[in-house]
């Protein structure tokens, strides 16, 4: 056998390992290449979403998730600017009061997902075909940083009511109503429970005591725990998280109720990709969803799926107050224009 011949041998598996692997690397391309890539806009928490993202892609690879995330106002102000011309096609985990709005302006696609029939009734558009369906609530809590508080000799709150207390001025923070869902459910959970006139004499004396107004509901929690304020109002997910990881606060929940609002799911009306949009959509109201849902929240759409979380109550839903969702998202605006006018010079710059 003379040299070439040789030669042309031994080098005869690298180039069959080379056109295997060339038609490899093709095949993924192809692969990624036909991935539906959908636009989901949403105000899940930031250290949610990548779980979630992943869960999901799992179970449905021919999808691809791209996310735009901001706080539930923002988020639903983008939404409602961009309706002459849509961007999104899903929205996951956005507060079902501003899904209201939105459905009242006709920029949802009715679509009941497979699997609906388990969801709870009080947990979604109670319409057959919905335009949205629920998969958590989350509720209003106060955090209170315990060393601080010792060092301002503070005394603990156990009601909304205390902490008109002026031995709380400038210890307080709270989120912003316009930009925040969380601002937004105390506000209006306080104008339910009171009454208009009584819950802006309560706000007034309330923004005597606020250091600031922030435009984030997870951010006075993690103020208080970073010892800024000695009190933060935030909500029951981000105050359970600050506390398991390791922050020196403690965690009220105001004995008068409590506000609150659901995170839900939508297709807009206008997605160029509604197969896909579905697939999402039923993938939220499934077991596996709701399970990663309860790893947050206490209260998840699907019956029976709930497990405890550490430092929030066993019967937080005993304390949510009775909350008219159709009388938030109506006056929704007018609600805000008011409180804006009152309270804005204390708002944090953006």
């Amino acid at each position: 056998m003379d040299d070439n011949a040789w030669e042309f041998i031994m080098i005869k598996p690298f180039w069959r390992a080379l056109v295997a692997a060339c038609s490899l690397l093709a095949a993924g391309a192809s692969f990624a290449q036909a991935r539906t890539e959908l636009l989901v806009y949403s105000a899940l928490e930031a250290d949610q979403i990548k779980l979630y993202k992943d869960a999901f892609e799992k179970d449905n690879p021919s999808v691809e998730l791209k996310f735009v995330r901001d706080s539930t106002g923002i988020v639903t102000a983008k939404l409602l600017a961009e309706k002459a011309n849509p961007q999104a096609d899903v929205v996951w985990g956005l507060a079902a009061t501003s899904l209201k709005l939105l459905d009242k302006e006709q920029m949802l696609m009715p679509y009941a997902p497979k699997g609906l029939a388990a969801v709870r009734m009080t947990m979604r558009d109670p319409r057959p075909v919905p335009t949205w369906v629920g998969m958590d609530v989350w509720s209003s809590a106060i955090c209170m940083n315990l060393p601080e508080s010792l060092k301002r000799n503070l005394p603990k709150p156990t009601s909304w009511a205390d902490l008109t207390n002026p031995v709380y001025k400038g210890q307080i923070t709270m989120p912003h109503p316009a930009s925040s869902g969380t601002g937004f459910l105390m506000v209006a959970a306080w104008i339910q429970m009171m009454g208009e006139p009584k819950a802006w004499a309560y706000m007034d004396a309330l923004d005597k005591n606020i250091g600031v107004y922030t435009h984030s509901g997870s951010k006075p929690c993690r103020q208080a725990g970073a010892g800024e304020y000695a009190l933060g109002l935030s909500f029951e997910y981000r105050a359970n998280k600050t506390r398991a990881d390791g922050a020196p606060v403690d965690i009220f929940y105001p004995k008068e109720g409590l506000g609150w609002d659901m995170e839900a799911t939508s297709i807009l009306k206008t997605t160029k990709k509604p197969e896909a949009a579905k697939l999402l959509a039923d993938w939220a109201v499934t077991k596996n969803a709701n399970e990663l849902y309860a790893k947050n929240f206490a209260v998840v759409a699907l019956p029976g799926i709930a497990t405890r979380l550490k430092y929030v109550p066993d019967d937080l839903e005993e304390h949510l107050i009775k909350n008219n969702f159709d009388w938030v998202a109506t006056n929704r605006e007018r609600i805000l224009a008011e409180w804006s006018k009152r309270y804005e010079g204390k708002a944090e710059k953006r």
